[in-house]
């Protein structure tokens, strides 16, 4: 079996706790190619397999053409995890308490995945199937990832609770809204350390559509978004805290995205 080595944060521990094993790696450091980040003309944001956490919190360009992308790098480990992990390894590696698989589901990004055979685009929809599971061939390197253009109006931010900070969410949230004029337009709730893999709120999204921001309606969102998590139980939280915790979150960065843009 042969696997690919990108940034390494994430394969690395997995191999030293003999978790997993393979027959080869394949280290992409030296493709240089892979390494940009390109905004075109109408605002489309392509993020290269090799570009780091800290290449990407650091960039001008991206935190202006994508605030919920920047908003989650502060987020993503420890700095020393941001110098050598990459971003788009963290989205192949489909942890689902990690912030950016959370943030490509709510911005509806797209996986630019290469093999032999050619290049073939994976919706963010369609891309994670579950815990450490992504719809990536086994001959096939995710080479990039595309974020949509953010469009007028737009506010987002990514949340979460964990015991120290750099440790994995116990409960997170990327949360992106529109509003035009005066009311909601669009709306985008993606949790992560949820579930499997990370979860839209699409009921929580749709009652927010067409309707002016306010405490009481981001208070019904809340309610409504964390009545349909089945988070799971273990040593660091109970269901019943994820549970508590998602509602409290989903307030919280309703808030703060309807801030900027005059409303709430």
């Amino acid at each position: 079996s042969i696997k690919v080595l990108a940034g390494g944060q994430s394969l690395l521990p997995l191999l030293a706790l003999r978790l997993t094993q393979f027959d080869h790696l394949v280290d992409i450091a030296g493709l240089s190619d892979l390494d940009r980040i390109d905004v075109d003309a109408g605002g489309t944001v392509t993020v290269g397999a090799r570009v780091t956490h800290l290449t990407a919190e650091r960039s001008a360009d991206l935190a202006e053409a994508n605030p919920l992308i920047a908003s989650a790098m502060p987020h993503v480990g420890h700095r020393a995890i941001r110098t050598r992990g990459t971003l788009a390894g963290s989205i192949a590696h489909a942890d689902p308490a990690a912030e950016l698989p959370a943030v490509a589901l709510a911005t509806g990004a797209t996986m630019i995945a290469r093999s032999v055979g050619g290049t073939r685009e994976i919706a963010a929809d369609d891309f994670f199937e579950g815990y450490l599971q992504t719809a990536l061939r086994a001959d096939e390197l995710l080479v990039a990832v595309r974020f949509p253009p953010w469009l007028v109006g737009s506010s987002g931010t990514v949340v979460e609770i964990s015991r120290r900070h750099g440790d994995f969410a116990m409960v997170g949230l990327a949360c992106l809204i529109r509003i035009d004029g005066s009311t909601i337009a669009d709306a985008a709730l993606a949790y992560f350390g949820v579930a499997d893999t990370p979860v839209r709120a699409v009921e929580a999204e749709q009652l927010l559509i067409a309707e002016p921001p306010s405490a009481e309606l981001f208070e019904h969102a809340a309610t409504i978004a964390s009545a349909h998590l089945e988070p799971p139980a273990d040593l660091h939280a109970s269901a019943n805290y994820r549970t508590h915790t998602a509602g409290v979150l989903t307030r919280r960065a309703l808030a703060q995205c309807a801030l900027p843009a005059g409303a709430a």
